[in-house]
């Protein structure tokens, strides 16, 4: 009896806990995408996809994969961007979360993948809708935490279920799918946002003039009072009125957001500062995710899956690791970045040309696997800082906007590098002669920025030796008016 008492009270705790909970105004939706963000991360499969399709299962060559497949990613995503940007914030965000891990569950081809990729701006931009400013901070904080936590879990286990368990990469892509069966199952659990960023931004119910004037109606024959032909006619086309006013401003409002979403945008790059920093974000985000399409390609032509132990798992584990240290440090450090951050863009950007020219030259697959590693850790630590920079003096509304142009502008560069290098209808170039060329490109974006970052400094300095000579200047001025005096 007394154990039957104690389940009961323990029972009786976890469910007063979880009334607590659904209650309060941000604990519960934050904790649901989290789990939603955990599953749908969680994607054992991910770090041995090319292995994959080149294996038995699918048995592509190298050219057939690197030519025809992963292009099929950058032109569905390019695609979908813009137009799944607008509709996200119009449905408000919740049922373009369910349709992400619909289309993750499907995985039939690449093009659902760049759909995938497109629908992600939902999961950073639901959680800004239904929880308030005050707690803006802590849950970005616990919604990006988790994403990285599953990718290292995901790549972990991907990892050891290959090397100790000798385990085929079909299940691997078997767990992937039931992981984010999972995630497109708790995505029904997530509440409904009442606002969105710009479609509809805390808009207050209005009572309806029709419902208004129908009362009105009902209590006018207790007041004894006949209403007139006159002035049926007049309430007939009041109703009609009413009903057709608010289409009206509906369709007004949505114009008008769009009108609005365009001045927005030219006002944000009209400052110098954002112009750049939204310029390197374009310019390294392109090179960026060309890298990391195109990596496992490399790693599997260095190193064949057939013939060689594959640590792709480990590696992508470790990437996340060191990214997510390299991402929290910069938090830490106190530097002037509007004096120092463009001479950062240029030097971190150089360490990336580096690596890359480092993959192409050496045929090494641990020197392969280091050089990703500087890659992506100085990548991110990069964007962090020009994250903090663009949004430190924008409204969420607008860095939300800038934050999806940024990304169509890469996108777009991106497409132009797939079509020319990659694509088996442009040169289709080998994957070795392809990292050549990336390894170029970022020391192209590395030239850029140390020059810029270089007249930066030395403006400045100009500035403050002219302004000490004139304040020298004035002060002999002075003294020697008071000598005369």
């Amino acid at each position: 009896f007394m154990r039957v008492q104690k389940h009961l009270f323990f029972i009786g705790q976890v469910m007063a806990c979880w009334k607590e909970i659904r209650s309060s105004s941000w604990i519960y939706p934050t904790l649901v995408l989290c789990i939603y963000g955990f599953f749908s991360m969680m994607r054992p499969s991910e770090p041995f996809l090319t292995p994959y399709l080149t294996g038995p299962d699918k048995n592509l060559t190298i050219d057939e994969v690197t030519n025809q497949v992963f292009p099929v990613w950058t032109y569905s995503y390019l695609v979908l961007l813009f137009p799944v940007f607008l509709i996200t914030d119009y449905l408000r965000y919740k049922p373009i979360i369910i349709l992400q891990g619909l289309m993750l569950a499907m995985q039939w081809m690449e093009f659902f993948y760049g759909m995938v990729t497109a629908t992600e701006v939902a999961y950073y931009a639901y959680i800004y809708s239904v929880v308030s400013a005050d707690h803006y901070q802590k849950v970005t904080s616990y919604c990006r935490s988790i994403t990285l936590v599953a990718t290292t879990v995901a790549a972990v286990l991907g990892q050891l279920l290959v090397s100790l368990a000798e385990l085929s990469y079909f299940y691997l892509n078997a767990i992937s799918l039931a992981s984010l069966s999972l995630a497109f199952l708790a995505s029904f659990f997530l509440p409904m946002p009442k606002k969105s960023m710009f479609f509809h931004k805390n808009r207050i119910p209005e009572t309806p003039q029709g419902t208004m004037g129908q009362d009105t109606t009902s209590n006018a024959p207790s007041m004894n009072e006949q209403p007139s032909c006159q002035e049926d006619k007049d309430a007939a086309k009041s109703s009609v009125i009413t009903r057709t006013l608010p289409e009206c401003q509906s369709d007004k409002h949505q114009c008008h957001m769009l009108v609005q979403l365009c001045k927005d945008l030219k006002e944000c790059y009209c400052t110098k500062k954002l112009l750049y920093w939204s310029l390197w974000w374009a310019l390294a985000t392109a090179g960026y995710n060309q890298i990391v399409n195109y990596v496992q390609v490399l790693w599997d032509d260095r190193a064949p899956a057939q013939n060689y132990d594959v640590y792709n798992g480990a590696v992508e584990a470790a990437a996340t690791f060191l990214s997510s240290v390299t991402a929290m440090a910069v938090g830490y450090v106190k530097i002037n970045w509007d004096l120092s951050g463009e001479l950062a863009l240029g030097i971190f950007s150089a360490l990336d040309a580096g690596s890359l020219f480092l993959m192409h030259f050496t045929a090494n697959i641990w020197a392969c696997y280091a050089s990703y590693l500087v890659f992506k850790s100085c990548y991110m630590l990069l964007i962090t800082i020009a994250t903090f920079q663009i949004a430190v003096n924008l409204t969420m509304e607008r860095y939300a906007l800038m934050f999806g142009f940024n990304n169509f502008v890469a996108l777009v560069i991106q497409t132009i590098i797939t079509v020319v290098v990659v694509d088996s209808r442009g040169l289709g170039l080998k994957i070795v002669t392809q990292f050549l060329i990336y390894g170029s490109y970022f020391a192209v974006i590395a030239g850029i920025f140390l020059i810029r970052s270089i007249y930066t400094i030395v403006s400045i300095q100009c500035k403050k030796e002219t302004q000490n000579f004139s304040n020298g200047s004035q002060n002999i001025k002075e003294q020697e008016s008071e000598t005369r005096l």
